[in-house]
């Protein structure tokens, strides 16, 4: 009962808070709701962390990595190639995935606390490397003036914050709707299959390798076309968007909304963020200290944090176990 008061308490969050953001544009301010885009922005970046961390149990605090590599590809299609926004999008997406591929080879092999170190530093990495890369990025100055975006072919440009807001709203949406219908397929099943339970899922003739790039890849193309959504946003974007608060917020607000829940990432990411500006205003100079705190929370409530014991006690038992209590690799349609 108690489970599904929760799951109950979560849903009316999830639904008083949509319906805040759709009516945001008509209530408050030109002001708020440029801020509101920009924390949409990176509530898909959310999606993309709970794809990972509770869904595939991969742990990570690097997706600012292919969030920036999409921003900057946006921003650079958008002055020479398209000024529309699926254009940017796609380029953002294709870049997000790239640099999402490229750190394959350090991604694969980690699991737990070590694939949390190794993201961080890939988050770490990509932040000095936009900061330096001064022809590209313009260095730690950012980009600026950057052109607005077109939201289709023939129509005008998005000239209103209230427009690029909207514009975004709907991008965001329809990214978070696809990643769900994605997980309702027998892939995102695997998935939850091998987060569970890798060892059996490999005996059963899985390529879980493939399984691991296919998902990182996937929630670096999703990144990297929150990337271009921040570009189109704020119009402006410089090192300092991709920073390890950038990383810290995302992951407290995956852990708030449900480490497993796709919609409950996007949902808690935006409040994470309303909490931050709320509480730089009602706590001057503390704000980092709070936010600390709970991210040190948020990471001891992971749930690869608590599945590792049981799965060490399995490792050193010396007769074989019965099959854990779980149904997912039945439901996934894996070979017994």
């Amino acid at each position: 009962m108690r489970g599904r008061a929760v799951r109950v308490l979560r849903v009316a969050v999830a639904a008083a808070v949509l319906a805040g953001l759709v009516a945001a544009p008509w209530v408050v301010d030109d002001y708020t709701v440029s801020l509101l885009a920009r924390t949409l922005a990176l509530g898909l970046v959310a999606v993309g962390v709970a794809l990972l961390t509770g869904v595939a149990g991969l742990p990570t605090l690097g997706q600012t990595a292919p969030y920036a590599a999409g921003a900057y590809a946006g921003a650079l299609a958008g002055g020479q190639l398209s000024d529309v926004g699926p254009v940017q999008l796609l380029v953002a997406a294709a870049a997000g995935a790239a640099l999402a591929a490229a750190t394959l080879p350090l991604v694969l092999p980690a699991r737990g606390v070590v694939l949390l170190m190794i993201t961080l530093a890939i988050g770490e990495l990509a932040v000095v490397l936009a900061g330096r890369w001064t022809s590209v990025t313009g260095g730690t100055d950012g980009l600026a003036g950057i052109a607005p975006t077109r939201p289709l072919w023939g129509l005008p440009v998005l000239a209103t914050d209230r427009s690029r807001y909207l514009y975004t709203l709907v991008v965001v949406a329809v990214l978070t709707g696809l990643v769900l219908l994605v997980l309702r397929t027998r892939a995102g099943l695997l998935l939850r299959a091998g987060r569970d339970d890798e060892a059996r899922l490999r005996a059963s003739g899985h390529h879980v390798p493939a399984q691991v790039a296919g998902v990182h890849v996937g929630a670096g193309a999703i990144a990297g076309a929150a990337g271009s959504l921040l570009v189109t946003a704020q119009q402006y974007v410089s090192p300092a968007d991709f920073g390890f608060d950038t990383s810290a917020l995302l992951l407290l607000g995956v852990v708030v909304g449900g480490t497993a829940s796709v919609g409950g990432a996007l949902v808690g990411a935006v409040l994470v963020v309303a909490a931050r500006d709320w509480l730089f205003g009602a706590l001057p100079g503390q704000a980092p200290l709070v936010l600390g705190l709970a991210f040190v929370v948020a990471a001891h409530l992971l749930p690869t944090a608590r599945s590792a014991r049981p799965a060490a006690r399995r490792g050193r038992a010396s007769t074989p176990a019965a099959p854990p209590a779980r149904r997912p690799a039945a439901m996934t349609g894996v070979r017994p």
